[in-house]
């Protein structure tokens, strides 16, 4: 005969699940029982209810706030209003964020900074030249700088892909030197240098048909020669692959080593490009301690030297927003008209991470037109000045492109001249 243990064991808990399902099937369920309700009241309080309406508990707190919203119209978009002035439209905009307890007010960035996000879906020269870089192992410094501009450069715009231009940062991705501004890698001991990257330099060049490239690098200062020799084996490759393209170098200053940049200038390069960044006063404050003003007036003027003024176009770029003044822009001009500097670029200075310089304040764009206009009265063959410029401006490329063409036309056009004269006088010669 079994046992009855088991069965009581099973039982028991039936018997305390139909139990609470009786009581669940009675209970009413709602977010926020009203009061009036008599299922949620206890019974003496029913029966007070009924006897007296003098005694009525007060109603619960909701979650909803009883406050007037505004209309569904204010949401609207409106018709345009008339046009801020020039005071109030470039007034600095400013935001409280954080959580409470730690808030902050930051300054947002004014509206002419703002470019739109860069798709390599909706631009196949962009994602094709990206795709590139990676499968070569090639840096740029429009990645690393984080510049603004590049959606605009790689894609190269209306002008098709012989219109777009890409800055290739040569000698790897980390530099020797630390200055202020420059989101780009520090280390005192970078990788060592890529022997095949002139090699591939060149070959992506030639595969994109680009019209214009620039090439510029990290400093160097571990190495020897600051570089300079592997500069000019990428341009010397560069340019027997592809003759017609038009090359621009942006070095460093190779701590002054005037040789090292000879040995740039002659490599067959069309523009000689080497920024001073600021004007003299802030240069220590901004720059690299081993990087000088008057260091970088010495290389630019050194390339006339080794060139010829007509045989190279040398270029300089300088960023506002730090805290120059004008009289310091002026002076800064002047030295470098000095040093027969034929292009110079002004740009907003833009804070990369909060480890780098803070900016002094937003130049208005009517500033920089001001500014171009200045250095174009002054005697620069090229001016390009704007809050979104970067030393490799893609309009200024284009505009220095049909320059050096123009040059290189007229240059072939007085060989011809010439030897058409020779010819003649040899002719003349034989006829009498």
């Amino acid at each position: 005969m079994t046992s009855p243990m088991p069965l009581q064991k099973i039982q028991g808990p039936f018997r305390r699940s139909l139990a609470r399902t009786a009581v669940l099937s009675s209970r009413r369920f709602a977010t926020i029982p009203s009061p009036s309700d008599p299922a949620t009241q206890p019974a003496t309080t029913r029966e007070s209810t009924t006897t007296t309406t003098t005694s009525v508990k007060p109603p619960r707190p909701t979650y909803f706030k009883d406050t007037t919203v505004a209309s569904f119209n204010d949401f609207l978009p409106s018709s345009p209003s008339a046009p801020l002035p020039p005071s109030e439209a470039y007034a600095p905009r400013t935001a409280v964020v954080g959580p409470e307890g730690r808030k902050r007010t930051i300054t947002r960035l004014p509206e002419w900074l703002k470019t739109p996000i860069p798709s390599a879906g909706s631009n196949p020269n962009f994602a094709k030249i990206k795709a590139d870089l990676r499968g070569l192992g090639l840096h740029t410094v429009c990645e690393e700088a984080r510049c603004p501009n590049i959606g605009e450069c790689w894609g190269g715009s209306a002008g098709g892909k012989a219109a777009a231009t890409a800055t290739i940062m040569l000698m790897g991705d980390t530099c020797t030197r630390g200055c202020r501004f420059c989101s780009v890698k520090t280390s005192r001991a970078p990788p060592p240098l890529d022997p095949h990257e002139p090699e591939n330099t060149a070959e992506a060049l030639a595969r994109w048909g680009l019209g214009y490239v620039v090439l510029t690098s990290v400093d160097r200062d571990d190495l020897a020669d600051g570089g300079a020799r592997h500069f000019a084996e990428t341009i010397r490759k560069i340019k027997v692959k592809k003759p017609t393209m038009l090359v621009e170098a942006l070095t460093g200053d190779f701590g002054g080593d005037l040789d090292m940049v000879k040995i740039v200038a002659e490599s067959g390069l069309d523009v000689y490009a080497h920024n001073v960044e600021t004007v003299e006063g802030l240069t220590p404050y901004v720059r690299d301690r081993r990087a000088t003003f008057r260091q970088s007036l010495k290389v630019l003027q050194h390339v006339k030297e080794v060139r010829g003024k007509e045989g190279i176009i040398t270029k300089t770029s300088i960023m506002l927003g730090l805290g120059e003044t004008e009289e310091e822009l002026w002076e800064t001009l002047k030295e470098l008209r000095k040093a027969d500097v034929d292009v110079v670029t002004f740009g907003q200075y833009m804070r990369p991470t909060k480890r780098h310089l803070k900016v002094e304040r937003y130049v208005t764009p009517e500033e920089f037109e001001l500014w171009r206009q200045r250095a174009l009265d002054m005697g620069f063959l090229y001016c390009a000045s704007g809050p979104l410029v970067r030393s490799s401006y893609k309009a200024g490329e284009a505009f220095i492109e049909n320059v050096l063409r123009k040059r290189a036309g007229e240059k072939t056009m007085a060989a011809e001249s010439l030897g058409q004269a020779v010819a003649a006088q040899e002719a003349s010669g034989k006829t009498l």
